[in-house]
């Protein structure tokens, strides 16, 4: 039988969640933009930024391991469990040494409570059940939804009711406390089986090897789309972060957000008819397609009227990053497309052909996003990031043509 109908259910599922996740999240920065200050909202970037790259440089890659295998998983879920609780010791004390060299280099000294405090999250996040991993691999997108929307929603209510007794980007980081704590519970309350205490150095070595280029990939992927963020903040200020980072999420939320759930439905998708080179190029184009059909006219709104959506979401006191949204929503919509070939050349495991787009775009950014941003503030940096999109964006469909011809090949 045909994944047609598993497709479509976990689509489903999975934009559902995620139009849920980020309806709650527009919300909440609603709110919450107009009761902190874009410098405050700066603050809490850096240290979002900062466990964001430690997360990465410290990336595994046993998600997309355990998705690849096509036999059970179980008996990789306790090695799994022990390096991640051991990830997340290392992340929690490089943020807490770390600490005094990254307020010094930002000069921002009012960030160093946060970064204190979102060591613990990582810590948290550490020892959350690896079988939940099991909804993606299954096509539970069901159960996924129920799962994390629960916990986010918890989260956002939360997070809300602090920032607002508190009146400090401190609240958001006692939010993301919560919501890790409360999903390490939930991870091992709801989903089976649940780890044990033990390690296998072989399983251990075996996920490294195949998870290298994963890896690789995050810390290129990281660089490029976290880098505008370290150079605005270190030649501008926090406010002009704070404003950047938030035409960054109006621009790329309902675009890339719809090449993310497609990536993640049609990874286990592509495992399981890999075999069939007919099946895969049609399972293919008919995502390129959706991708596409769904994410030009949300890019088309974001770049015609991006002072008017600022207004009604965020308010007045933001309409200085317009000008970067009508940029940002070309590359949204550039990145979204692209996103297509990733879940193709993971399933394929072609990770090292992920690794060579990202590094890509890293080195396109790095050239342009100094001299443009000097030049023209948080304008210019929209304008590297759209850059560096353009540049890569073709290798990504040579290489979806080079895999497919290259399969219908191999089976003649």
């Amino acid at each position: 039988m045909g994944y047609l109908k598993d497709t479509l259910k976990g689509f489903s599922w999975l934009a559902s969640f995620r139009g849920f996740s980020r309806l709650l999240a527009l919300a909440r920065t609603a709110i919450l933009a107009r009761i902190l200050l874009p410098a405050q909202f700066g603050v809490y970037g850096i240290a979002v930024m900062v466990l964001a790259f430690l997360e990465i440089m410290t990336e595994t890659g046993i998600n997309v391991f355990l998705i690849q295998q096509k036999k059970t998983i179980d008996k990789y879920i306790n090695t799994a469990w022990i390096v991640s609780i051991f990830r997340g010791i290392i992340i929690s004390l490089l943020i807490i040494v770390t600490t005094p060299l990254i307020t010094s280099f930002f000069n921002v000294p009012t960030a160093r409570p946060l970064l204190y405090l979102i060591s613990l999250v990582a810590f948290i996040k550490g020892f959350i059940n690896p079988s939940r991993i099991r909804f993606q691999k299954d096509l539970e997108f069901n159960k996924d939804f129920w799962f994390r929307s629960s916990i986010l929603l918890f989260e956002t209510i939360t997070t809300i009711s602090l920032v607002m007794i508190m009146k400090s980007a401190i609240g958001l980081i006692i939010g993301l406390m919560i919501g890790s704590l409360l999903e390490v519970i939930f991870s091992f309350v709801f989903i089976k089986p649940r780890p044990r205490l033990g390690f296998q150095f072989n399983q251990f070595k075996t996920i490294i090897r195949q998870g290298k280029w994963v890896t690789f990939a995050g810390i290129f992927n990281y660089l490029s789309s976290q880098g505008d963020d370290a150079v605005v903040v270190k030649i501008l200020n926090t406010s002009a972060l704070g404003l950047y980072q938030m035409a960054f999420k109006l621009s790329t939320l309902p675009v890339t957000e719809i090449g993310y759930v497609a990536g993640k439905v049609t990874f286990p998708v592509y495992i399981k008819i890999s075999d069939d080179q007919s099946r895969l190029r049609k399972a293919y184009l008919k995502t390129l397609l959706t991708i596409t059909s769904l994410a030009v006219p949300l890019s088309v709104a974001l770049f015609f009227f991006p002072r008017q959506i600022i207004s009604i979401v965020l308010g007045n006191n933001w309409l200085a990053a317009a000008p970067a949204l009508k940029i940002l929503s070309i590359y949204g919509l550039i990145r979204a497309v692209s996103s297509s070939g990733y879940s193709l050349f993971l399933s394929l495991k072609k990770q090292k052909l992920i690794t060579l787009i990202t590094f890509t775009r890293l080195i396109a950014l790095a050239v342009f996003i100094i001299p443009l941003t000097l030049k023209q503030g948080i304008i210019g940096a929209a304008q590297a990031c759209l850059i560096s999109a353009i540049i890569s964006f073709p290798i990504v469909f040579i290489n979806v043509v080079r895999v497919l011809n290259l399969k219908a090949k191999n089976r003649h």
